[in-house]
């Protein structure tokens, strides 16, 4: 249940028979200070001006107005303009009951929309690095948690699998007589890199490449085998890494730019044809008056190069007709850097000038910053290179093993190496999660492996210390048939914050902020935390209070887990 939507349309339902025209969004937040009540409006000084009252008169038609009795116990008004909510004790324990014995902790399926969510998007014949690390992870929870609410979500993982590389790769492949390409990836890597620079200065080498792209492109049976085992040795790599940091990409989810080449030809002729595209200077171009160049002037797209050649444009504009002729998208979602903006938005506009896409299909992109050491500088290694994601992931899992055995634990060793594992790969993703998306984070070590404050280590130990309380208990817990009963001030923050749940899986599958849900599991560790030091767990005073207090510390433990599970993140048994 959502409560703060409850209090919500409760209030403007009030405001509508106030005013009949009012669309006034009241803004509902928890209170900080519970004394004065557990919710409350923080706009209504706002509201009042726009409804021409005063603030004051505008609280007492609120409070003598609203419905829902069941819920508040009292309701107050506080200067300079509050109204604060108390929520009734015999509600909440109510709502607690309801979900005690849902898998789903009692959030409802939405009707299902088919929802494209395009993530991860790594390079072919390259590692995967530290850069991809955030489009991987953000994107996977947005997923998740769509999922979760009963979409048809449809991963989209874009790799550049048709360019230029390719015919530089075969190129030089020919050129030292490398028959066997059955390689590591780094090893394809560095004969890329090789191939890079003597495309970049030797221009005979140059036209052999261009000469191969065009060849692969028209079908040429062996550069294509060349090509399908680059990008086969690059994914089978790039999906273990997948694998090792829990993301739910697969195989099936592959969507790379080959996917949509037989497209490009007909989109360049419609373009023109429908007077969106014209020719000049030998290049197909879009000119958009939505974007302007530094002269002021409409900012031309390339979607067509002189030498017939194809651009990221083309290719992005026939995605987006794909997706939605072809996959049915009602929503399409972008993790890719702001970096990206600028051309998607371009891509966006061309494919709805042309009719590709209709004016109601929602496009977001979900943009985020950067990865940064202390002294603020992207993260790199000493010597300027991009660190490789997989570097990443064996420094901490190293360094998660070096911490438990400074605990002088009790473990085997595969429970060691399990468990280094889940602490050091955890860590990274929610010190990266636990950020806003839309700001740049600096990468620290000594914080995200600590068990102390909001990080992984703390949210898991304190899932783990939570089952070990309920384990102890001598009272079978599958099924407590007493109620629950809240009387004490922290078991009604604790049933709160619980409650608070589905708002926060709403707001994810809205926003695609993950860094709200690691928030909330903070708060929620803490206030189990406050009443597991306030009230006995198992020597209450009656077996009833026992019973109840177990079944909330049930049910804050399957909150901890599912929303780590929302983030991509393992829960432990013993730490």
């Amino acid at each position: 249940m959502n409560l703060k939507e409850i209090i919500k349309k409760d209030i403007q339902k009030i405001l509508v028979n106030i005013n009949l025209k009012s669309t006034c969004d009241p803004i509902i937040k928890l209170n900080k200070k519970i004394n004065l009540g557990h919710y409350q409006i923080n706009n209504l000084i706002k509201i009042s001006n726009e409804l021409n009252l005063t603030t004051s008169d505008l609280a007492n038609k609120i409070i003598s107005n609203i419905k829902n009795n069941n819920i508040y116990k009292k309701i107050t008004f506080s200067k300079p303009g509050f109204i604060n909510f108390f929520i009734c004790k015999k509600f909440l324990s109510q709502e607690l009951e309801k979900i005690f014995f849902s898998s789903r902790l009692g959030i409802q399926r939405v009707k299902p929309k088919n929802i494209v969510v395009d993530y991860s998007s790594p390079n072919v014949a390259k590692e995967m690095h530290v850069g991809h690390l955030r489009s991987t992870i953000i994107g996977d929870v947005t997923v998740r948690v769509l999922n979760f609410l009963g979409h048809n979500v449809i991963k989209a993982n874009h790799i550049g699998d048709w360019g230029t590389q390719f015919g530089m790769l075969i190129a030089y492949l020919k050129e030292k007589n490398i028959k066997n390409i059955d390689v590591s990836l780094s090893k394809l890597e560095h004969f890329y890199c090789k191939a890079k620079k003597k495309y970049d200065i030797d221009q005979s080498f140059a036209e052999k490449s261009r000469k191969y792209v065009s060849k692969l492109q028209k079908g040429d049976q062996h550069c294509y085998r060349i090509w399908r085992k680059i990008v086969s040795i690059t994914m089978s790599e790039n999906y273990k890494i997948y694998k090792k940091l829990n993301v739910t990409l697969n195989n099936h989810d592959t969507m790379g730019e080959s996917l949509y080449s037989n497209m490009l030809p007909n989109i360049v002729q419609d373009l023109k044809n429908k007077k969106i595209a014209i020719e000049k200077n030998g290049s197909t171009i879009v000119f958009l008056k939505e974007f302007k160049n530094r002269l002021g002037e409409s900012m031309g797209v390339v979607i067509q190069k002189k030498d017939q050649g194809f651009l990221y444009s083309t290719t992005d504009i026939a995605c987006l007709k794909y997706r939605y002729e072809k996959l049915h998208a009602d929503r399409i979602i972008y993790y890719t850097d702001f970096r990206q903006y600028q051309h998607l938005m371009q891509a966006w506009i061309i494919a709805k000038k042309a009719h590709y896409i209709p004016e109601n299909l929602l496009f977001e992109h979900h943009t985020f910053g950067m990865m940064l050491l202390k002294n603020k500088r992207p993260f790199k290694t000493r010597d300027g290179n991009t660190i490789k994601l997989s570097t990443l992931i064996n420094e901490a899992v190293e360094k998660a093993r070096q911490l438990i055995k400074s605990k002088k634990t009790t473990f085997s060793k595969k429970q060691l190496i399990n468990l280094s594992n889940i602490i050091g790969i955890s860590s990274i993703k929610y010190a990266d999660l636990s950020k806003n998306r839309n700001t740049d984070y600096i990468f620290d070590w000594n914080k995200m492996l600590s068990f102390e404050g909001n990080t992984a280590p703390y949210i898991q130990y304190a899932y783990t210390r939570i089952t070990s309380v309920i384990k102890k208990s001598s009272i079978p817990t599958k099924n407590i048939k007493e109620k629950i009963i809240l009387k004490t001030e922290n078991e009604i923050n604790l049933t709160i914050k619980i409650l608070e749940f589905e708002e926060i899986i709403t707001s994810i599958a809205q926003k695609g902020t993950p860094h709200i849900m690691c928030q909330y599991l903070y708060e929620l560790a803490t206030c189990f935390s406050h009443f597991y030091e306030n009230c006995s767990i198992l020597f209450a005073k009656t077996i009833k209070i026992q019973k109840s207090r177990l079944k909330i510390s049930i049910l804050t433990a399957k909150t901890l887990k599912k929303g780590l599970n929302m983030l991509g993140i393992k829960t432990v048994k013993k730490m």
